[in-house]
């Protein structure tokens, strides 16, 4: 039977701590200031997009890459969006937000990492 040698044991001991585990209840709420905070970062840099969303306004990752399709005879705009799920948490498929002056309807919404962010594919309208 194979086993950690005993060194490797002691230090792993002596660096997990029953506190590091959060109570019920308070799992990602950790992750939620750190993800607002790593987005209110990038926007003060000018890194991201002003949206709305009905009387919501919030900063987004915004893409729209230009992507070859059928061999290279057209191009397809794939639009998406990157957001902390805190806020936009009402966002849903089928929904329309306006981003930097155009209107999208959302198409399918993905939660990233431990759910605290998404992205949302979009269509241009």
């Amino acid at each position: 039977r194979w086993q950690l040698p005993e060194g490797l044991v002691s230090r792993i001991d002596s660096t997990c701590h029953a506190a590091d585990v959060p109570p019920p209840g308070r799992a990602g709420k950790i992750d939620d200031v750190v993800i607002e905070s790593l987005y209110d970062a990038a926007a003060s840099a000018g890194l991201l997009t002003r949206a709305v969303f009905g009387s919501v306004a919030v900063m987004v990752y915004f893409r729209a890459p230009d992507e070859d399709v059928l061999n290279g005879l057209s191009v397809s705009r794939n639009y998406a969006i990157r957001y902390p799920v805190s806020r936009l948490p009402l966002l849903i498929n089928g929904d329309t937000i306006e981003i930097a002056g155009n209107t999208y309807r959302v198409r399918e919404i993905t939660a990233l990492g431990d759910g605290t962010e998404a992205r949302a594919s979009l269509t241009r309208l």
